[in-house]
């Protein structure tokens, strides 16, 4: 089943989305039954189909004064005592109480359908009463989800299966091909033929930005704002800058689909200017004087920011040398920060200068925002705050009124001391604005689209009664499958590869010495790939980047030094060995069910230089949970056990596993050279 289509029926099945949010934002509910005959007790409403076993009662009414009466459906010619009872709009089968224009959604018990009744009631059992009924016509055809034909095949190797209506605003288009060579975009609109008077339809992961390639992929796109499939006539890759039709797929008028169950959440800011940056994030603003006031509209999830900012080039977007704000809620109020970028990591020290994205005061500058306003509507954070367009801050670029200026965005977690940990979404290509435009909004009101959060790889722990040599190197974090996932924290972007894989448990032994081959990078100019092992008795990592009180908290075990002054110096630092994306999209990472299927998609390489290799003695005062890390970065490392036999550890397992094996068996041959050969 697709991520999204099971993500948004988990969401029903816990009732955290419902059709009773749709009240004034849908205008399709299913397929009108009627409305309901009244008899007694006010019974009122209008009851809809959605699908083969819902129904929806629009706008109910009942007085709630009846002895035994329930929601009520059957198979006979009239309502009576041989129907059944029918849950109410919470699952349980309660006397109903009183509703005064309340939209009700009903689900048939044991897989009962809608087309195999003849009516609906509302009907008391004691005194064998119809307050209220409808009839099902015969041979009623219930919503379902309807195929049109394929995509046509006109350039750039677009191609599909027969694409699929699955409800009022959500399409699958199957078996998707697109070389991703053009300025294309999936693209909606009215008319006979797919023409450039359309508009935007968000990628699978909520983009709007040019498509990547696709190759056979499932696709599954919900239709912005307000948009239902009956406001469309095609559906269209459409490259922007030749208004041509790559591929497209007509889409039928009055199509018997149910309606969607996606909340939509109203977002029109009283500021003139917006523009929509991801199905999730939203910017307005309004230029005035010499100031200019932003409204960031976001939807995250708990202790997650948002990053926008001005590019570090003015002909591109890039993050590297942009001026950021870094918005995010505290659950009480909002923030509005000021940062610099300066390099692709979390704020560390590089010779005593602090590179990375750093907070403007951290490197020698003036917080520059004023905060106004934060609120919070059915999920989606706005947060209103002011900045000059000249700052006094030389650190801070000036905000262009004349033309077009490159901007750069990303969504990600904060860690516990509310610093922008590696985000999870962020800008793909190049995007800018024209800040001094005169009112124009780009914006329509937010899809609350459900996720499904991906299982973690399976990484099996490091555990070989032989083994005394590890080898650690550098990779990416792997999204939400990667570090994150496995260790609950957030993540760098960087994360320690040991034997190949991504922070895998190890087990030592007390009384044995191993060695670590550490080669995470020499270079201490490099805010990025400078990475000393070391081993502490904390999971965070990062010893450099800890104030003088947080070390004491801190016990260091393997890898760091003190000077005379009590100043801390990594002990091995080796050559750079890394994986990394080589062309591939880091944004698909939670699509890789397994965690060999990502590292195949990886590239390797090492510098010229040295191995370091750092030894660690396990003795009777480490604890029994240790953890391996980054000098100068937290979030990267893993965890380590301690043991004192490791007769004691497989008992408590149940099983003896060797992934030192496993390597060979899973890591491509190309490879094998630099995972096993010390």
């Amino acid at each position: 089943m697709d991520s999204v289509v099971k993500a948004i029926l988990l969401a029903l099945l816990t009732q955290d989305i419902v059709l009773g949010q749709l009240d004034d934002k849908a205008k399709y509910f299913g397929k009108l039954l009627g409305k309901l005959n009244s008899y007694h007790h006010q019974v009122g409403g209008e009851v809809y189909a959605v699908d083969e076993s819902t129904l929806y009662i629009k706008d109910f009414i009942y007085d709630g004064l009846g002895q035994d009466t329930f929601f009520f459906a059957g198979g006979t010619n009239r309502p009576g005592s041989q129907g059944f009872i029918i849950p109410n709009e919470f699952g349980r089968t309660n006397i109903l109480k009183a509703y005064l224009n309340k939209n009700v959604k009903l689900t048939l018990p044991d897989n009962k359908k809608i087309s195999e009744l003849k009516w609906f009631a509302i009907f008391d059992i004691s005194s064998q009463e119809v307050y209220g009924d409808i009839s099902i016509p015969e041979e009623f055809e219930s919503p379902v989800p309807q195929s049109l034909s394929e995509m046509s095949r006109r350039l750039n190797g677009v191609q599909s299966g027969n694409v699929v209506i699955l409800d009022a605003k959500t399409i699958k288009v199957p078996k998707f091909y697109y070389d991703g060579q053009a300025d294309a975009r999936f693209w909606a609109g009215v008319g006979p033929q797919p023409s450039s008077k359309g508009f935007i339809v968000p990628d699978e992961k909520g983009y709007i930005d040019n498509l990547r390639p696709y190759s056979g992929e499932d696709v599954i796109l919900v239709l912005p704002g307000d948009v239902t499939v009956n406001d469309v006539d095609w559906l269209s890759i459409f490259n922007i800058e030749t208004n041509e039709n790559l591929g497209s797929v007509l889409v039928p008028d009055s199509l018997n689909v149910p309606p969607s169950l996606l909340a939509i959440v109203k977002t029109d800011s009283n500021l003139p200017n917006c523009e929509t940056l991801h199905r999730d994030i939203q910017i307005s603003w309004e230029i005035f004087g010499r100031a200019i006031t932003f409204e960031i509209a976001y939807r995250a999830r708990t202790s997650e920011y948002v990053a926008f900012g001005l590019s570090g080039s003015e002909t591109s977007s890039r993050m590297v040398g942009s001026d950021a704000f870094i918005l995010y809620t505290d659950g009480v109020q909002g923030h509005a920060e000021d940062y610099n970028i300066t390099a692709k990591s979390m704020c560390v020290d590089v010779l005593g200068a602090k590179r990375g994205v750093c907070k403007d005061a951290e490197v020698g500058g003036q917080e520059s925002l004023q905060f106004y306003t934060m609120s919070a509507v059915n999920g989606i954070n706005f947060i209103r705050f002011r900045r000059d367009l000249t700052s006094p801050d030389d650190g801070d670029q000036t905000i262009n009124t004349d033309g077009s200026t490159y901007i750069i965005w990303s969504m990600g977690r904060l860690d516990d001391k509310r610093r922008p940990t590696f985000h999870r979404i962020w800008q793909r290509g190049d995007r800018a604005i024209e800040f001094g435009r005169q009112g124009k909004k780009n914006c329509d009101n937010f899809v609350v689209v459900p996720e499904e959060t991906p299982k973690p790889w399976n990484i099996p722990p490091i555990f070989d009664p032989s083994k005394r040599v590890f080898v650690a190197r550098i990779g990416p974090s792997g999204q939400r499958r990667g570090y994150s996932g496995l260790t609950g924290l957030p993540s760098s972007s960087l994360a320690w590869y040991v034997d190949g894989y991504i922070v895998p448990d190890l087990v030592l032994k007390r009384g044995l010495i191993y060695q670590f081959v550490v080669e995470g990078g020499s270079d201490p100019h490099s805010a990025t790939n400078y990475h000393p092992l070391v081993i502490t008795n904390e999971p965070i990592g990062g010893y450099e980047t800890l104030s003088e009180s947080e070390r004491k908290k801190v016990r260091v075990l393997a890898g760091v030094e003190f000077t005379r002054r009590g100043v801390p110096r990594p002990q091995k630092s080796g050559r750079l060995c890394h994986w990394y994306h080589d062309g591939t999209d880091p944004r698909l990472d939670d699509d890789l069910t397994t965690f060999q299927k990502y590292r195949n998609t990886l590239s390797y390489s090492c510098e010229e230089g040295d191995q370091a290799r750092l030894e660690a003695a396990p003795n009777s005062s480490w604890p029994d949970v240790v953890y391996y890390h980054s000098f100068t970065h937290p979030y990267m490392g893993g965890k380590i056990k301690v043991v004192d036999s490791y007769k004691s550890f497989t008992s408590n397992m149940g099983a003896v596993i060797y992934p030192g094996f496993l390597v060979f068996l899973t890591i491509p041959l190309c490879l094998l050279k630099y995972v096993c050969c010390v």
